[in-house]
Formats: structure tokens, sequence, C-alpha cells
């Protein structure tokens, strides 16, 4: 579930306008920084758990970092380059720039973030934290991370580790982008959310209540390919 703000841009993952092509990757940055784009997506509950996590592992990197934070409803204050929402073109731009993607566990982002030649490094919202309504973006976070899909980290150490490792070599979060690859990476999203979704629904029928709604995935207009 995610709410749009009254005054926001489109929501990540909405439907580009027509014409709209995924941009070329870009070169290296010339001072050799890492370009890191953090989504935590348009939910309205507050993520507050991954943003201070990034707060303080920032203050320690900041001079080898370049940082771009869509922070949603989540407060960002002492995050440089932070922002509430992002359209699609914006977010698609974001990611085509960027070395290293961190993210929450919206099935489109991480479906946005991989089509860009990323293995994402996914941060699923967690109930208990009050990050969300139900416990879908962990089953389905997980289930990806199983099949090597992201890189789940569900604490911080194990966040800190994942942005240690793409510092010391970028290379680790990447992965290759061709037609193929972007309707198989598709085909197995959809997959996992319909693994997810019958989870969820088996959770309901033992008395939890559910807001798990399936994802149906990017339309035939979502399909241009680098």
């Amino acid at each position: 579930m995610s709410e749009r703000h009254p005054a926001a841009r489109p929501e990540l993952g909405a439907r580009p306008e027509s014409g709209a092509r995924v941009p070329a990757q870009r070169e290296p940055d010339p001072d050799g920084r890492l370009h890191l784009l953090v989504a935590v997506g348009t939910d309205r509950h507050p993520f507050d758990r991954l943003v201070a996590w990034l707060r303080c592992w920032h203050a320690e990197f900041a001079g080898e970092v370049v940082l771009t934070v869509q922070h949603g409803h989540t407060p960002a204050a002492g995050l440089p380059d932070a922002v509430p929402f992002l359209g699609h073109a914006e977010l698609q731009a974001a990611m085509a720039h960027a070395d290293l993607v961190v993210c929450h566990g919206g099935p489109a982002t991480i479906l946005e973030a991989r089509r860009h030649g990323h293995l994402p490094i996914v941060v699923p919202r967690d109930p208990t934290h009050g990050e969300h309504v139900d416990d879908h973006q962990q089953l389905f976070a997980r289930r990806l991370g199983a099949a090597g899909l992201v890189r789940l980290c569900e604490s911080r150490q194990d966040l800190l580790g994942a942005l240690a490792a793409g510092l010391a070599d970028r290379s680790r979060y990447t992965v290759t982008v061709d037609a193929g690859a972007v309707d198989g990476q598709r085909d197995a999203v959809r997959r996992v959310g319909a693994i997810v979704e019958e989870l969820v629904a088996a959770a309901a029928r033992r008395g939890r209540r559910s807001w798990w709604r399936p994802w149906r995935g990017l339309g035939p207009q979502h399909r241009r390919h680098r």
C-alpha cells in the first residue's frame, strides 16, 4: 500500500510518458566517488530505521560518496540531496547515474533497479517497527534474496557490510542487462509475487489481517530496453 503525497511527484514505478526510454549508464565520476541512490518509496509509513543507518554511515564516508536519497514520508535531516519524491523519469535518470542502489522491498522499484543493471541492496520494511501494514515486503525480499536477484539486508550490520563491499568493488552490485534478461527478471518477480501472495493469504486465514495486494507487473509500454 502506498499513499501519494498531495503535492508529490508521481509514484516510483508509475508509468513513464510515451516515448520514454531508459537512460544510458553514466560514465565513472572523475574523482572516483561512488554515486549511491537510496529510494524508500512512497508508502505513508516512515522508514526511520533505514534513514538513521544511512545518516550514521554517510557521516563517516561522505568524502567518498555522492548520495541521493528519495525519502518519502520519512524525515531526512542531515542527509544531502534528499528529496521526498521522484517522478518516473527522475527515478530513471537517478538509477542510470548511480553506481549502487539501496531501496525498500517494493517490487516495481526492485525491477527498475535491475533493469538499469543494478543488483539492488534491499532493506524491506518491517511492520513491527511501524514501517508498513504487513510483512509482505519481507516475504518478497527474502524470496528474491534466496534467488540471487537482490542483496537482502535486514539489519544495520547487513547494510553496512553491503555498502562496504560496494565501496571496495562496485561491480559486485551490477548485473548484465539485455532484453531477454529483463523479461526473465520480470517473470521471476511475478512468480515470487504469486508465492508471497499465497503466503500472506495463508497467514490471513490463520487470523492475521493482511493488506497485501498482488503486483501485476509493468505494462507493455514499460518494455523498452537499453
